[in-house]
């Protein structure tokens, strides 16, 4: 602000300063008044700002139910991403519909929008093979894959079946009357997997009765009201329900056990095989290279937080990040292998 003089002032100045300072007086306030206004966005940090990963106005599109797999990862994700600074509120929504293909379609429709991502995984891959999805993931831009993670094979606390080798058993004699749910349409992971263990076990993949719904939220209902023998999902979804002993854990898919849950590979159970899924991240077709490495580089800051780290410890999920192009790469990759395995399946 305007500073007093401590030399003599003469006479002759004495009005002549004063009517100055009378009139800097105003624009010192205003001043004063703008440094309020301009200098906490300036000097606050975690606006994002300063790590390029501010996107005003981001949504994230869920293409299945709420309590979902995909769901789960996205309100993950973007809670994580508030908590670290990197943005401000992201809004997650839920459009659900044919496996994920109807999100799908609409953030294809979404040309151009760099404020618009949508939570994706092969569960999307595979349900447009077998809806025969107009729009298909190499309609999209391409951003991250975040996480891996297993299927779990899981019962009712009150099922008869209290291992996998008592399912299988029962399963063998009559695959049509054991129900199988899963929370992805087919040619999902949760539709492949039970596909994989049947061929495994000597059944027909065609002979099983397999179950769709849209997302682990109603998967869970219809395990726990009957409605199906056993239910195959991934294993970030139901880990309160196993713990609080609502379900029965009686199988993992992967190559090995995981770490805090008592149940046996599938290999170890005797079924010669494995099966992993994975999530991530895509936006619509036509952005710009700024806007899509804007959203590269939210994600990318979004894996390296101790934020996203501590959440996939708890949900069970294994590092698989892998951004931009080399993702698009894996994508066309997949879409061959999910195709691949229908036709052997003979599905």
């Amino acid at each position: 602000m305007w500073a007093t003089s401590q030399l003599p002032v003469k006479p002759q100045f004495t009005r002549q300063v004063v009517a100055q300072v009378r009139m800097r007086t105003p624009l010192a306030l205003l001043g004063a008044a703008l440094l309020v206004l301009v200098g906490p966005p300036l000097l606050t940090t975690g606006s994002g700002a300063d790590t390029g990963t501010q996107i005003p106005g981001l949504r994230f599109m869920v293409p299945n139910t709420p309590g979902g797999g995909y769901d789960i990862t996205a309100r993950t994700a973007a809670k994580n991403a508030e908590d670290a600074g990197l943005t401000h509120t992201i809004e997650v929504f839920n459009l659900p519909g044919a496996g994920g293909t109807v999100g799908l379609t609409r953030l294809v429709g979404e040309h151009g929008n760099g404020k618009l991502a949508m939570s994706m995984g092969l569960g999307v891959v595979g349900a447009v093979h077998t809806n025969k999805s107009p729009k298909t993931l190499g309609d999209t831009t391409p951003i991250a894959r975040l996480t891996e993670e297993q299927d779990i094979v899981v019962v009712a606390k009150d099922s008869p079946y209290k291992t996998i080798d008592d399912l299988v058993a029962a399963w063998k004699k009559d695959p049509a009357k054991l129900p199988v749910g899963g929370g992805s349409s087919p040619g999902g992971p949760d539709h492949l997997a039970p596909m994989l263990m049947a061929q495994a076990a000597g059944i027909e993949p065609k002979s099983v009765n397999y179950i769709p719904f849209d997302g682990g939220g109603e998967l869970l209902a219809s395990i726990l009201g009957d409605k199906v023998a056993f239910g195959v999902s991934g294993v970030g979804e139901y880990l309160d329900q196993i713990k609080s002993g609502e379900l029965r854990l009686l199988a993992v898919t992967g190559p090995k056990r995981v770490k805090g849950l008592d149940a046996p590979t599938l290999r170890e159970s005797g079924l010669d095989t494995e099966f992993t899924n994975w999530r991530g991240v895509v936006a619509p077709p036509g952005l710009t290279d700024a806007e899509r490495d804007k959203l590269v580089t939210l994600v990318e800051k979004l894996h390296d937080s101790p934020e996203w780290r501590e959440s996939m410890r708890k949900n069970g999920w294994d590092d698989a990040f892998l951004a931009g192009e080399k993702f698009g790469d894996f994508l066309d990759e997949q879409d061959k292998r999910v195709d691949a395995v229908l036709k052997e399946l003979g599905l």
